[in-house]
């Protein structure tokens, strides 16, 4: 590998420069929070021209084994992105990736040994009953419409940036603490409401100490009106006050240094334009990251859901080192421009190589692209398969559909199609109080009918209450969800 290490110093320059709407636009545009009927498969790919065809996770995984068959050669004549698209469009793609491990994870994304996993997406380690959230990280369970919620949180409830904590209800930023509401930057707390930048504290409300006795009384009474828990959601703080970190800027880090751009992040050193990372050791030389966890992360470039070290540009690839430009590999090392191997090694376009001809013929490449002023670059819009109003560059930026479209990436105008049974009874959230109220000993009661129903939200978007969620609602005496999962999970998301 003698000009390895040349190219990739090329790469690492360039890409510690990339500004953050750059990076929205090429590396989120690959991130979705939506899901599509494509033919009889429900998968995270829509229907498009920009893919062969997809089958389900689990056929997918039975012939994986037999895509180093599926192979082309490189042809000179054709710049590396015209190469990698013609491999890209040749192989079936899988509905969803699910890792090992995973059990009863219906219609969800990147779940890795968890089980009971619904609506949600990047799930990962030892998690249970999951729903309709996004990143949630080791020993989790019991998760509802929140989003990075970590290390053995358990009962969290429309809330973002969650760790080592429980029962924690319409919060953010809550780190070590319990039975928290409508509350944002506290460490260390047990019981407080309406409270903002607190530590080591219990029986607060809006910042103020109360007798114990005294504060049950009161929070009993601030619970009772379920129609204001929204409005109390909206107003609780979305600034989070950086612990334990040097030389930050923006907002959502824990325990990081030297780190540039944005947030939710964890124990990392050294990087810019990072999204959700996770892991209780040091993550170091990250940039251009979302998503990202592992024991030995390190030199992570323009990634997108990888863990180990050496990767760049490239997606989904795990348990995998000295990985570039290639999407979902598993167990890969010196794979160079291929796309979902397993076990494999000195690989390029999925072909197989030995050592030698590897490094003559992957040099040759990487000055060909030098050549053409695109080796720093990521993988080119025109082969996106989702539509970028479907991911997560546009919920987290600024972008017009014309700006895009010009872009070559697609664009989503009609709505998303759900199939709704001829017999389904639909009822609308204006009127769910009628299956929703305390009885005469003040118990929350919800009517179980409501589990038979399709429900309407105010943009016309559907969804349903199932039995897990609503024994959690009934348990915790929480009100009837009134917006679509989707946009429940995009709630907790801001700038």
């Amino acid at each position: 590998m003698s000009n390895l290490k040349q190219w990739e110093n090329i790469i690492k320059e360039k890409r510690k420069q990339t500004n953050f709407r750059d990076f929205l636009r090429e590396i989120c545009s690959w991130s979705t929070l939506v899901i599509h009927k494509n033919n009889w498969i429900i998968s995270k790919f829509p229907k498009t021209n920009r893919i062969k065809s997809v089958v389900s996770n689990k056929d997918f995984e039975k012939n994986r084994d037999d895509l180093i068959n599926n192979w082309i050669d490189y042809d000179f004549d054709k710049n590396f992105f015209e190469n990698y698209s013609d491999l890209f469009k040749s192989i079936d793609i899988f509905d969803f990736i699910n890792y090992w491990l995973a059990e009863k994870c219906f219609y969800s994304d990147m779940v890795v040994n968890s089980k009971n996993v619904y609506l949600s997406f990047t799930v990962i380690n030892n998690c249970e009953n999951i729903y309709y959230s996004f990143s949630v990280k080791d020993n989790c369970n019991d998760i509802f419409n929140s989003i990075s919620v970590y290390l053995n949180s358990s009962i969290v409830y429309f809330s973002s940036w969650v760790n080592e904590s429980y029962k924690i209800f319409y919060s953010r930023f809550i780190y070590n603490s319990n039975n928290i509401w409508f509350s944002s930057n506290l460490t260390w707390c047990s019981e407080c409401i309406f409270c903002n930048n607190l530590d080591n504290c219990s029986y607060y409300i809006e910042n103020k100490k109360y007798e114990k006795v005294q504060y049950l009384h009161k929070k009993k009474e601030i619970l009772k009106d379920k129609n204001k828990y929204f409005e109390y959601y909206s107003k609780v703080e979305k600034i989070w006050k950086n612990y334990n970190s040097t030389n930050v800027n923006w907002s959502g880090f824990y325990n990081s240094i030297d780190v540039k751009k944005w947030y939710y992040w964890y124990n990392v050193k050294n990087g810019n334009n990072l999204l959700f990372v996770w892991w209780i050791s040091w993550n170091e030389n990250m940039f251009d990251v979302i998503t990202a966890w592992s024991p030995t992360s390190s030199d992570l470039y323009w990634i997108m859901w990888a863990n180990w070290n050496n990767l760049y540009l490239c997606m989904n690839a795990t348990f995998s080192s000295n990985i570039y430009y290639s999407y979902f590999v598993t167990h890969c090392s010196f794979c160079f421009w291929c796309i979902w191997l397993k076990n494999k090694s000195y690989c390029i376009l999925n072909k197989q190589y030995s050592k030698e001809d590897f490094e003559i013929l992957a040099d040759k490449i990487f000055l060909q692209m030098r050549n053409d002023w695109i080796l720093w670059n990521f993988f080119p819009w025109k082969i996106n398969p989702f539509y970028f109003n479907d991911t997560m560059a546009w919920l987290l930026g600024d972008f017009s559909k014309d700006e895009v479209e010009k872009e070559w990436f697609m664009w989503r105008d009609q709505d998303v199609k759900v199939d709704i049974p001829e017999w389904s009874k639909i009822v609308e959230t204006k009127e769910l109080y009628r299956y929703e109220w305390f009885d005469k000993d003040w118990n929350w009661y919800i009517v179980p009918e409501i589990m038979k129903l399709v429900i309407k939200d105010e943009k016309w978007n559907i969804y349903r209450i199932v039995k897990m969620e609503y024994d959690f609602l009934i348990k915790y005496e929480l009100p009837l969800p009134r917006i679509h999962w989707k946009d429940r999970i995009k709630l907790n998301f801001w700038i």
